[in-house]
This record gives structure tokens, C-alpha cells and sequence, in this order.
């Protein structure tokens, strides 16, 4: 049995978010307002920032040596901009961004596997990268596998190596 009556708890739950849990959410901001800070330029065009947060930005940038007290109070001010705005279209902007790049390093990844399959394993490597990806010229990709064979018995600088690589690249990558 409960000590409290359901009255007094009901009227604890209407207290809101914790102190703890306050603080929690102002440094995710910060740290979210670091992040963009952190962005190219190029990048930054895509965040959906309103005039006052962009000067605050574009201020830290000025600001950028991180080991300076100046820097850290005004990603806290940052941080304290945020609070008051809705986030989500920023956050979903930043996702975005992260996420872009981590698709791009994933593709490139699966490239160099491929070039790697098609240099160890040869016409087998070559007729499953051929019915995965029908644009492709058998002829040209023999062609570089030869010329790499070549580099690597004369021990000579892997050109056909990259361009077999940049090969794959120009004519899959957007459809990895």
C-alpha cells in the first residue's frame, strides 16, 4: 500500500522536466550549435537558421580557437539562441548533412570492393558486376584488369589501379 494519495502525486507530475533533465537538453543544444559551428560553408547554406542565429554562427567562426574561454561561453550563448527556437528543422537539416556523408563513405567503400573483387577473382567478379550493372563495357573493365596485372608484375605506380576505380566510380557510384 502507497503512502502518497493519487492528489499529491498527480500534483508532482505537473511540475515538468527535472533540473537534471534541463541541463541535459541545453548542452544537447550546445553541442548540436557546435556542430553546425563546425560545418563548411557549403554546408551551413542548407541549416535553416534565422538572421540571429547565423551572426552568432558566423561570430563563432571568428571566435573558432576552441581552447579559448570566449569560444566556449558563446556556444553556450549558442546554445541559450537554440532554446528558444524550434530545432527541429535545424536538427533535421544537420541529420541530413551527417548523414550524407556517411552514405557517400559507405559507397566508396563498396567501389573499392568491387575493384578489389574484379582484380582477385577476374571474369567471375566481372559477370556478376556485369548483371548487377548491365551499363558497364566488358571490354573496358578486361582492358583495366589487364593493365593492373601489368603494374603490379613490373612493380610499377598503380595508374590503372585508380583508373579502374574511377571507372567504376563514373559509371555505378549513383547507383550503389
Amino acid at each position: 500500500m502507497s503512502h502518497f494519495n493519487d492528489d499529491q502525486h498527480d500534483e508532482w507530475e505537473d511540475w515538468g522536466p527535472s533540473k537534471s533533465q534541463l541541463k541535459r537538453d541545453a548542452e544537447a543544444l550546445q553541442t548540436m550549435g557546435e556542430e553546425i559551428v563546425d560545418l563548411k560553408p557549403s554546408e551551413l547554406e542548407k541549416i535553416p537558421l534565422d538572421e540571429e542565429l547565423a551572426d552568432a554562427v558566423s561570430l563563432a567562426h571568428k571566435l573558432k580557437p576552441k581552447k579559448n574561454e570566449a569560444y566556449r561561453r558563446h556556444l553556450q550563448f549558442i546554445g541559450r539562441l537554440m532554446r528558444s527556437r524550434d530545432v527541429e528543422p535545424i536538427a533535421e537539416a544537420l541529420s541530413i548533412i551527417k548523414n550524407r556523408h556517411a552514405t557517400a563513405n559507405a559507397r566508396q567503400h563498396r567501389l573499392e570492393q568491387w575493384r578489389e573483387r574484379l582484380i582477385d577473382e577476374g571474369d567471375v567478379a566481372i559477370n556478376e558486376l556485369l548483371g548487377q550493372f548491365h551499363e558497364l563495357d566488358r571490354q573496358k573493365l578486361r582492358q583495366l584488369l589487364r593493365s593492373v596485372q601489368k603494374e603490379r608484375e613490373h612493380n610499377k605506380p598503380p595508374a590503372a589501379y585508380r583508373e579502374l576505380f574511377q571507372y567504376l566510380r563514373s559509371e555505378i557510384e549513383d547507383l550503389l
